[in-house]
């Protein structure tokens, strides 16, 4: 039965959407843990962060942020959250990252002491749950504004520079597998809407990448 399932959907993301590796890391082996580890290694390979918006990546993790905290304060199954918690790890490694390859290093720092105190005082008894679900609320104009904001960079910018394809493509899948996962294992309509809005905004960074595949930054067109 699963394999009278998977044929015709691996048929209409492969390899239109999605490269069959991605395919098979997202709906054969289920593993969205490791998705923006491609990311934070290509920044470190390169030490740069060019062509990756700030702005962006802290509005990503917000709305990760949001996903995460509402889905314990409601107790829904690990399995339906639980890899918001690994790819919050690795955002706020690449926040970290983009802000060290900038100069600025000690910012960095206190981002994430600053951040590691918000994020307990979210999953404290002190935060009311009217707040949470509003933070779960926002992750959908965050989402959307974080993803068009890296598509404004992309464009100005004319290449992706060290936006990593792999981590592109599998958080576009991830986001597509986990609107069913959501409606299956929460049947909350906030948690699955969210999905909905980031595979669509995953999709349009993975429509820039294959159309500026062959372009290069500039520096490194002067280093060839």
């Amino acid at each position: 039965m699963a394999a009278e399932t998977d044929g015709p959907l691996k048929r209409a993301l492969v390899p239109l959407l999605l490269p069959e590796k991605c395919y098979d890391q997202i709906f054969v082996q289920w593993d969205l843990l490791h998705v923006k580890l491609p990311q934070v290694f290509k920044i470190l390979r390169a030490k740069s962060a060019e062509g990756l918006s700030l702005q962006s990546v802290m509005l990503e993790l917000v709305a990760l942020t949001g996903t995460m905290v509402y889905s314990i304060t409601n107790n829904f199954p690990f399995s339906s959250w639980g890899e918001a918690l690994f790819l919050m790890f690795q955002t706020v490694t690449i926040c970290f990252l983009v802000l060290h390859y900038r100069g600025q290093t000690v910012k960095g720092v206190t981002f994430l002491a600053c951040y590691a105190l918000v994020l307990l005082l979210l999953l404290s008894p002190l935060t009311p749950p009217a707040l949470v679900t509003l933070l779960q609320a926002s992750n959908v104009p965050a989402v959307v504004v974080g993803r068009l904001l890296q598509a404004a960079t992309n464009y100005q910018n004319g290449h992706t520079g060290q936006l990593s394809a792999v981590t592109v493509f599998l958080l576009f899948g991830g986001s597509l597998a986990r609107i069913f996962t959501s409606i299956q294992e929460t049947g909350d309509p906030l948690l699955a809407g969210t999905f909905v809005v980031s595979s669509l905004c995953n999709g349009l960074i993975a429509a820039q990448l294959l159309f500026y595949w062959n372009a290069k930054a500039p520096h490194e067109k002067k280093k060839q």
